[in-house]
């Protein structure tokens, strides 16, 4: 049985987010140096993501 053509185009659909999770912003500060440790989770810089 094959998938409604509705269904499948979701899954095709990806776009770039500009919005990062905690994690995913804190993964980007220590790539860039700009993180050290015992810095506080919230209230992190802002960040773009390249």
């Amino acid at each position: 049985m094959s998938q409604h053509r509705s269904l499948r185009r979701g899954m095709l659909l990806t776009a770039k987010r500009n919005v990062l999770k905690r994690f995913e912003r804190i993964a980007l500060l220590k790539k860039r140096g700009r993180w050290k440790e015992g810095m506080r989770l919230f209230g992190l810089p802002k960040t773009r993501p390249l």
